[in-house]
Order: C-alpha cells, then structure tokens, then sequence
C-alpha cells in the first residue's frame, strides 16, 4: 500500500525554524518528484516545494531563500527545512508524490498525497 506520511509540524514564533519529514512506505521516493504543499484556512492549495528525481529543487517565491528541499535516500524521506518563519506560512503542509520524475508546484501533477502537518507561526 502506498503511503506517505508527514511529521515535524508544530507551533513556534517568528523568526523561528522547523524541519518536515514525509517518509514513505510502499514505494521507493527517490525514483519520482515530490512536492511540498501547503494549505491556509480559507485558501487555495499552494506548491511551496519540489525536488526532482535528480535532487533538482523547485520553490515558491514566497518561500525563496528560507525554505530547503533536500532528500535522504537511505531512510526514503523527503525533508522540508523551513527558516525565518513568518506567521503567513501557518498553515496545514502535504507532501506528494508526483506522477513525473521531475518537479512542478502544481498540485494535478501529484497523485498521492499524505494526511497533512499543522504548521503554526505566531507570537
């Protein structure tokens, strides 16, 4: 069965760090892109990241030079460091498995979807 599941969500301040882990099970992660997604109360689905089969990254703008994709093929986990956290980032974080190799930040690529991190960010 395919699963993937997200872990490392939490409350913190400002300014402040998390790190987001989606694990696998089921499937081999470092053969497809996987994304990151993220979802506020009352918005719209959002890509923040993605990595493709060859480590290649892709990012939102909103989340440029604060947030890292990075892949761990040994333990068949995507990671999602996320710095500089401002309250705008609150919101419930998905990773995807993609149905190409390479990334995208559109959710129609993604067709396995984990059950979702809460990520809160405020003072």
């Amino acid at each position: 069965q395919l699963q993937l599941v997200e872990s490392g969500g939490g409350s913190v301040q400002p300014g402040g760090s998390l790190r987001l882990s989606c694990t696998a099970s089921g499937l081999t992660l470092d053969y497809y892109a996987i994304g990151w997604f993220r979802r506020a109360p009352g918005e719209e689905r959002e890509g923040v990241s993605s990595i493709s089969y060859n480590f290649s990254p892709t990012y939102a703008d909103s989340v440029k030079g604060r947030f890292t994709i990075f892949r761990d093929i040994a333990k068949n986990t995507v990671y999602l460091q996320m710095n500089s956290l401002k309250p705008e980032d609150t919101a419930v974080y998905y990773c995807a498995k993609s149905v190409l190799r390479t990334g995208s930040l559109l959710p129609t690529m993604y067709d396995v979807w984990g059950q979702g991190t809460q990520v809160t960010v405020s003072s």
